[in-house]
């Protein structure tokens, strides 16, 4: 049985972390902080910026290691979108929404393009979306 197209052409993640948006939103825009949760990289918070995050190559979808990004889009404490790229063959979005909840924050993340039809974005997909569920954000937001 195949998923729906929705599911083929994205990751979505709901998270409740226990902490105020202003601390989750240091994780996600502290280039230090990142690199614990996520990868280590260049990244800063300004639309237009391009940088690359570094990690392991994964031969299996043709990876070399390197993400290629840029910030799209950037609202304090609520809205991160950036591009990103494999370099290659891959043209994905990657989103984090942060709404307030009681003493914490939802965050919602959208890794968004995947082509339904094609078997190494599908498998990249599978392979990312295990990755994200297992990104340790929350602890490091707790360490704050």
């Amino acid at each position: 049985m195949t998923a729906p197209d929705e599911e083929r052409t994205a990751i979505r993640l709901d998270q409740f972390i226990a902490h105020p948006p202003a601390k989750v939103w240091r994780a996600l825009t502290e280039p230090d902080l990142i690199a614990k949760w996520l990868m280590p990289g260049d990244f800063r918070p300004e639309v237009g910026h391009r940088f690359t995050f570094r990690t392991a190559p994964q031969k299996s979808v043709g990876f070399d290691g390197v993400v290629h990004c840029e910030v799209l889009e950037l609202e304090p404490e609520r809205l991160l979108k950036l591009s990103w790229s494999d370099g290659k063959n891959a043209d994905w979005t990657v989103t984090w929404r942060l709404e307030p909840e009681g003493r914490g924050t939802r965050m919602f993340l959208d890794h968004e393009g995947f082509d339904p039809d094609d078997e190494l974005q599908q498998r990249s997909r599978r392979i990312m979306g295990g990755g994200w569920r297992s990104m340790r954000i929350a602890e490091v937001v707790a360490a704050l």
